[in-house]
């Protein structure tokens, strides 16, 4: 089971990190998150500090690129095997950090992975 921690993760239901959690969870997924609020979606808490997870598969952004400087060293202090950048979150910048950190990237999204079993 891969362990996949979603940044940017939100109480509200309408949101897409909010279904991605709980479609990943649907999935057999072991899921940790982090978002701006803490409370529980399907099960999973969300943290609103850096922890250091360990043993992290996939990182799934769901912030825009100028969110995301915050947690460039946090996301490669983690070492996971990819990061998946969903719609509106590509990030040249943060593109090439990952390159020279040897970290796997795709721009894709979460949700449509699960649903096509590309996960």
């Amino acid at each position: 089971m891969k362990k996949t921690l979603v940044i940017g993760a939100s109480l509200n239901p309408g949101r897409y990190s909010n279904l991605a959690i709980v479609n990943l969870v649907n999935n057999k997924q072991d899921v940790v998150a982090i978002g701006l609020k803490k409370g529980i979606v399907a099960g999973v808490e969300i943290e609103t500090e850096n922890v250091h997870f360990t043993d992290i598969d996939t990182v799934t952004l769901y912030l825009n690129p100028s969110r995301q400087q915050a947690f460039y060293d946090y996301i490669i202090s983690l070492k996971p095997k990819r990061v998946i950048f969903n719609p509106g979150t590509e990030n040249p910048e943060l593109f090439t950090l990952l390159t020279k950190n040897n970290i796997a990237f795709e721009s894709a999204c979460t949700l449509v992975l699960l649903s096509t079993n590309q996960y």
